[in-house]
């Protein structure tokens, strides 16, 4: 299996009051924390960033492919159907994140690719609430994402419906990642300081001044 990863950051950040790919995390960017700790488990050539169009980036390496929405405020199928299509002569199966989850765990995304068997789709689950941006989707299942978006059908768990989707309950990730901080996401300006208080010691950060 050829491993690909596809990092959404093309958000409007609303509820954050600024772009979250750009906030200072230790002595990283959120956006380039992510990139690295996915970089453990797959190779940097076959990492694809999606960000809006004209969005300011961090710098990264240059190994790591930038692709754009090409339309604005369709979600996150926007942003898969073009990482996937980035990614089409390089991976089989990608894994799917965000730009907002800096605790990611690197064995987390390794045990999800594991997870994927015969699927087209493997993402977690708790309880009712599906985790699409932690999941691995196979790179044929691009047709499908364009169908749906060509009839303006925009939820993610469309596309979970349609494909050979595995849920995995998220309990059964907690050998890898035992407070499930990989599907941590920072939505709001209160989540962000809340965790850089959590993280102080680790990471030495100071949270931006966002008014």
């Amino acid at each position: 299996m050829k491993r690909g990863a596809i990092i959404l950051c093309g958000g409007k950040s609303s509820r954050m009051g600024s772009s979250k790919a750009l906030l200072p995390f230790g002595s990283e960017g959120m956006l380039q924390r992510v990139v690295r700790l996915v970089g453990e488990v797959v190779p940097r050539e076959s990492t694809v960033v999606v960000a809006s169009k004209e969005q300011e980036l961090p710098s990264l390496s240059k190994e790591i492919q930038v692709t754009h929405d090409r339309q604005s405020d369709r979600g996150p199928l926007e942003g898969i159907a073009s990482g996937l299509t980035a990614l089409a002569k390089c991976a089989d199966s990608c894994f799917v994140t965000s730009c907002d989850v800096p605790l990611l765990v690197p064995a987390l995304v390794e045990r999800m690719f594991q997870l994927l068997g015969d699927h087209d789709v493997v993402v977690p689950v708790d309880d009712e609430f599906q985790h699409p941006l932690a999941g691995v989707y196979r790179s044929s299942v691009l047709p499908q994402v364009e169908k749906l978006l060509s009839a303006n059908q925009l939820r993610a768990s469309l596309l979970l419906e349609q494909c050979r989707t595995r849920f995995v309950p998220t309990d059964e990730l907690r050998s890898v990642d035992p407070q499930l901080q990989s599907l941590r996401n920072i939505n709001q300006h209160e989540d962000y300081l809340a965790l850089l208080k959590e993280t102080t010691d680790s990471i030495g950060t100071q949270a931006p001044d966002m008014q």
